[in-house]
């Protein structure tokens, strides 16, 4: 187990590009880090740089008080496991999870207890005599997890482990991934593009976009106060509903043919600077209020373009001035296609964003 600081981490491609910018955080012993973002936004890149495999250009990192940026990858007592699994076709399960410590000229009683004991914590003890051609894709990720946790290094990298699995699969290993994070108690470092996987696995993520850090949190801090539109449009699924509009001098915004009247004094007063301009609003799909339209009269009116009937939940799918807009119902809220509704705009769960910036004009609980 061990602490990692990363302090103004730069990464610049000798044509010129950067791919990272000012990466900051402080990850405690044992935490589980999660980064995420969509393709190209530097997230393996930083993981590269931590393992070793990627010079950092600038900037400092610091495993246990100690400064490893020129240490090489097998000094710096970090266990990586990778996308493709990376096993050795012609070797057993046990060859393959006790290759590195024979590489490291461990003692033959030592590899077989390590190997053992990693295999009994992944369920592989039946498989030790398999080789990987006739394992399915979890048990092989299984075996990669193992060879990595024989090692007990002080930090565990993960680089989008899961992504080569079927969606069931995935929600299995999820599990299994925090499961032995909480019984190993060690430090772990993932990547993902799926925000499924971040929300779930996390003590805390950090987004990420173009090379540049977006908000760092618990999942809980991330989903509820997003600190930007990206961040806000990313993290949730279905998305978050996004509405462009104007805030007028009497706190009124305009949704579809509607003007919505601002009545709360608190948000009032976040948002007097921006009496008179362009802001963006969004709403997440839980928190949209629809209605049939038998007795409602206020509110902005639309019919049903889809209805998703997902068990527990549904989604509801209507335009509202030529945008899409979800809206996530109890499954006994039945809709059919054409259906008339009202939307209400919730206050209450209504997040506004600087239109220039993306930034959030103002996050709960900040005076």
């Amino acid at each position: 187990m061990a602490t990692m600081k990363l302090q103004n981490i730069n990464k610049v491609y000798p044509s010129g590009v950067q791919a990272v910018f000012d990466f900051n955080i402080d990850i405690k012993d044992g935490e589980f880090i999660v980064l995420v973002g969509p393709s190209g936004c530097g997230k393996s890149t930083t993981l590269r740089m931590i393992a070793g495999l990627e010079e950092i250009s600038s900037g400092d990192l610091i495993l246990d008080d100690k400064r490893v940026n020129d240490l090489a990858p097998k000094d710096r007592d970090i266990s990586m496991v990778f996308q493709n699994y990376a096993l050795y076709a012609h070797m057993t399960v046990y060859h393959n999870m006790a290759f590195s410590l024979v590489l490291r000229k461990e003692h033959s009683d030592v590899i077989h207890e390590r190997v053992m004991w990693a295999a009994d914590i992944l369920g592989l003890t039946p498989y030790l005599n398999r080789k990987p051609a006739n394992l399915s894709g979890g048990q092989r990720q299984r075996v990669a997890v193992g060879r990595s946790i024989v090692r007990n290094p002080k930090v565990f990298l993960f680089d989008e482990p899961l992504s080569n699995l079927d969606a069931k699969l995935r929600g299995v290993m999820r599990k299994e991934l925090k499961l032995l994070h909480t019984r190993l108690g060690s430090t772990m470092i993932y990547v993902t593009h799926d925000q499924i996987e971040a929300l779930t696995l996390a003590d805390r993520i950090v987004v990420m976009s173009q090379g540049y850090v977006q908000q760092i949190g618990t999942p809980t801090e991330i989903y509820t106060n997003p600190a930007n539109l990206f961040v806000a449009n990313f993290i949730g699924t279905p998305p978050m509903n996004i509405f462009e509009t104007k805030l007028s001098e009497a706190f009124e915004l305009t949704i579809g043919d509607t003007l919505v009247e601002i009545k709360d004094k608190n948000i009032q007063s976040k948002l007097k600077s921006y009496l008179g301009k362009e802001i963006v609003i969004g709403i997440r799909p839980e928190h949209v209020l629809i209605d049939n339209d038998d007795q409602k009269r206020i509110g902005v009116r639309s019919i049903v373009t889809n209805y998703e009937l997902l068990g527990a939940s549904a989604l509801v799918h209507f335009m509202i001035a030529k945008q899409r807009v979800i809206a996530k119902v109890d499954e006994r809220v039945l809709f059919e296609k054409n259906d008339p509704i009202v939307f209400n705009l919730n206050l209450e769960h209504t997040y506004f964003f600087d239109k220039e910036t993306g930034k959030r004009i103002y996050i709960e609980g900040e005076v």
